[in-house]
């Protein structure tokens, strides 16, 4: 599997789909109490923590979801992130590679100084640095 890996201070690992085939990949390894994440509008990675999550881990996978997701890229703007497990999780016949249906979820409101402070810590840059000039 070609995931994207985020491993958290606490220690936990975060897990996230780069392709749709990647994402079927990531969902057939999730286990029934694993917390699961995708925004709401296509076009986003699922996400999984694996295990049980510690203090800080939900907020930082919403994060990780949001930020790899296509309203983000096109519009850089709070995303909405949906939270399920992966007992709520189902696929039938006919759904598109990648594409899943959910039977319950929590919306999660990712603000967009959040996203912005997840990838300057992650790139180690600061896009918020007005750029002098010389």
């Amino acid at each position: 599997m070609n995931l994207r890996k985020f491993v958290t201070n606490s220690g936990t690992t975060i897990l996230a789909g780069r392709t749709a085939e990647n994402n079927e990949e990531l969902i057939k390894q999730v286990k029934k109490n694993e917390e699961v994440f995708h925004t709401s509008a296509p076009g986003s990675p699922f996400v999984n923590i694996k295990g049980k999550p510690k203090r800080g881990d939900i907020k930082i996978a919403s994060v990780f979801c949001a930020r790899y997701s296509r309203e983000w890229k096109k519009k850089k703007k709070d995303v909405e992130v949906h939270r399920f497990e992966g007992k709520d999780i189902y696929k039938i016949k006919g759904m598109k590679t990648g594409t899943f249906g959910v039977k319950r979820f929590k919306r999660i409101k990712v603000k967009r100084r959040d996203i912005i402070k997840f990838e300057n810590e992650t790139t180690g840059t600061n896009t918020n640095r007005k750029k002098r000039n010389k």
